[in-house]
């Protein structure tokens, strides 16, 4: 099977959440930049696997064990991670540039934006999981019953 371009924007969600808390805790702004950073970077790293998506999908739609309603969950899943991340990827470039400004709120929109960090982080995984179920039926609930099948 030939999946989408297998790039990680869950991976980067999640270097730069870490990020965020870390430089949040220790009161370090190098740290926070590189959590902003990481997030913004975390929507480029999405962007193949956006674009490569309809085509995978024609792929692999004819084969056993592969249904539309499961190819169709995981590209809404997959949608909305992503559409979550651009925003909280704008909130990062907005909290670096109240962070070089040295703006009075802009520790709360890191905040913030470590909030949204969280939301797509949890959506990304989800939507990994529903792929990883089309890639790997053995994952699937009920999985090897006649109703499966």
């Amino acid at each position: 099977m030939a999946p989408a371009f297998q790039s990680r924007p869950d991976f980067w969600s999640f270097g730069g959440l870490l990020l965020l808390l870390a430089g949040l805790g220790w009161r370090q702004d190098a740290v926070l930049r590189a959590g902003l950073w990481a997030l913004v970077l975390a929507v480029a790293a999405g962007l193949p696997a956006q674009l490569t998506g309809p085509g995978a999908a024609q792929v692999i739609k004819d084969m056993p064990r592969v249904s539309q309603a499961l190819i169709q969950h995981h590209a809404q899943a997959a949608r909305l991670g992503y559409w979550v991340l651009a925003a909280t990827s704008t909130l990062a470039l907005l909290a670096l540039l109240q962070l070089q400004q040295q703006a009075s709120r802009a520790r709360q929109l890191v905040w913030l934006t470590a909030l949204g960090a969280t939301l797509s982080l949890g959506l990304l995984a989800r939507a990994g999981n529903l792929g990883g179920q089309i890639s790997h039926p053995e994952i699937r609930e009920g999985f090897g019953t006649p109703d499966e099948l």
